[in-house]
């Protein structure tokens, strides 16, 4: 894929234009994704009849677990990238929109309604870090060494860093990046001192070693109190805890959680949809993978390290709820409710049943998708608002945002009465946040309820009480924004320059048409609509939240299956 990757921008360089390349390695990157999903699909064989191999010397392993997130990763990325790799909005005329003339003819135009040199078009490093960021991803999912988990977590961190601040021109994105470096920095600090205390206590990097010491301190513990007289458990867990306030830090959860709202405020929201989704897999799987084979085990006093998880869970959901009913900046508010549902995906780490880590498995799938679905709408509504302008009380306030051109959508009440504007998309937005609540038949609802009949079955009542709680509250916040879209008036009007103003386009003939006659053609800001790309990722990302009562059964069999070969190596 490297070779092929290489080949593909030294001939973009060669057969395009400065403007469109950024565009074109974009596509190349969605293209080389889809490769390597091809490639870890035909692997997910051997991992399963293997049930597991190690890679290079035991720095890397290859399970059906890790093969399945690579999967999912390379789909999810390619889906981003979707958002740089074609022009957010097109122009619809409805005499040459079939799919004949769209092979024998090209349709010409100039005008700025389309918004074509938006800055997310212009930066070519954006696909090339994407990548980077992508492979330290992949890596970690596969880490089975300390060694290798820390040079996994710093090539993905360092990646984000640079994206945050990839757009040079704004001065929040550029603020908000040295935030996340500078706290990205102290978390590292942690993880590397909890490993250098593993490293210190066994004298082994290698995390199938600490499963074994693991495995015999139990059975010392058990039956004599002599076996490993040099090894104490509690060091373990203490290195440990230590490493997972790092990891901690690096998905946001509570108490470590204050740097994400304003970061994700801040960077442009193509990439927050990025740094929200993708750096969250990675850790929890590898998380996931440690959880399960350092926590079963019994040592003489009753402390293990995924307390701190559990401590960490219900921090989350409280402050995720609590803070998100104040929030009136639509990202601000996507961070808490991230936070709110990293509570519950660490409620079921914490478990470790054969239950609870089918739950996590699906509640980190779905969320996924629904977390994308959710920032890939907000893009849509603020390139469908481009030739709006508002004439309201707020006229000033949304005038004067700040970083408006990168981020055209932060404030909750830019939504007021959006359905009269766009039916489809906020419908689309509607059923994504009641997704988030947990109403049924949707797919978050499944979630939620196996999140907490896990819990439930395992003794934790107390937490299961604060989760159902939560939930309810948040629900709040969620349908304050769908009364506003729906409910209220909005207070838009089309922009003067464009109301009544007739543009041009000319149809060109391609070299395959025999016909060489040159038409012009007029149309109005009506016959521009929504791109193509960008309508199906939301159709398709929205019918799987809808309909998911219809397809739940290879997915809910996938992550059982995944959790069955887990608990029984």
């Amino acid at each position: 894929m490297t070779i092929f990757s290489l080949l593909f921008l030294l001939l973009s360089n060669a057969v395009t234009f400065r403007r469109e390349k950024s565009i074109l390695y974009s596509k190349q990157t969605i293209i080389i994704l889809l490769c390597s999903c091809f490639i870890a699909l035909k692997n997910l064989n051997v991992s399963f009849l293997d049930k597991g191999i190690g890679l290079y010397g035991g720095l890397f392993h290859a399970t059906p677990i890790t093969q399945v997130f690579h999967i999912f990763i390379f789909f999810i990325s390619a889906t981003i990238l979707l958002l740089t790799a074609f022009y957010p909005r097109k122009v619809w005329v409805k005499n040459y929109a079939s799919f004949y003339a769209l092979f024998v003819s090209k349709f010409s135009y100039d005008t700025n309604l389309i918004n074509k040199m938006g800055q997310q078009f212009r930066i070519i490093e954006y696909p090339l870090i994407i990548l980077f960021i992508i492979i330290g991803a992949t890596f970690l999912v596969s880490a089975s060494d300390i060694v290798s988990v820390f040079l996994s977590i710093e090539l993905q961190s360092y990646g984000l860093y640079l994206l945050s601040t990839l757009y040079r021109n704004s001065e929040l994105s550029t603020s908000a990046g040295l935030t996340y470096f500078l706290l990205g920095g102290l978390s590292s600090c942690f993880i590397l001192l909890g490993t250098s205390l593993l490293y210190a206590n066994s004298g082994t990097t290698n995390l199938d070693g600490y499963y074994v010491i693991t495995c015999l301190s139990s059975i010392a513990n058990e039956y004599t109190n002599n076996m490993l007289d040099w090894y104490k458990p509690f060091y373990l867990n203490i290195s440990l805890l230590i490493m997972s306030v790092g990891f901690l830090f690096k998905i946001s959860a509570a108490p470590f959680h204050f740097w994400s709202p304003d970061v994700y405020d801040a960077i442009p929201t193509i990439v927050t949809t990025f740094v929200a989704i993708i750096a969250k897999i990675s850790i929890l799987i590898f998380l996931l993978e440690l959880i399960h084979y350092t926590s079963n085990f019994y040592f003489s006093f009753s402390f293990t390290w995924t307390y701190g998880l559990l401590f960490s869970s219900f921090l989350s959901l409280i402050i995720g709820t609590v803070l998100g009913l104040t929030q009136f900046r639509i990202k601000r508010l996507y961070a808490y409710s991230t936070i709110s549902h990293l509570g519950f995906m660490l409620l079921a780490l914490s478990i470790n049943s054969l239950e609870s880590i089918q739950a996590f498995i699906f509640y980190l799938m779905q969320y996924s998708v629904s977390n994308l679905n959710a920032f890939v709408i907000l893009i849509s509504i603020g390139s469908s608002l481009y030739p709006f302008v508002n004439n309201g009380n707020l006229k000033e306030q949304y005038n004067n945002l700040r970083d408006r051109n990168n981020s055209p959508i932060q404030l909750i009440n830019q939504l007021k009465g959006y359905f009269y504007l766009n039916p489809v998309l906020a419908l689309s937005l509607a059923i994504t946040l009641f997704s988030f609540v947990g109403i049924p038949p949707l797919v978050g609802f499944f979630a939620k309820q196996m999140v907490l009949s896990a819990a439930l079955d395992n003794g934790y009542v107390f937490l299961t009480l604060i989760a159902i709680l939560t939930s309810v509250i948040s629900a709040v916040y969620y349908l304050n924004v769908i009364k506003q879209i729906f409910f209220d008036k909005h207070e838009y009007i089309l922009n003067k320059e464009f109301t009544d103003t007739t543009l041009h386009a000319t149809i060109v003939p391609s070299i395959y048409n025999k016909v060489n006659t040159v038409n012009d053609v007029s149309f109005t800001v009506k016959d521009i609509v929504l791109s193509s790309s960008l309508a199906i990722t939301i159709s398709i990302l929205t019918l799987i939240l809808l309909l998911f009562i219809f397809i739940s059964t290879p997915v809910l069999s996938m992550s059982r299956l995944l959790t069955l070969i887990m608990f029984n190596p």
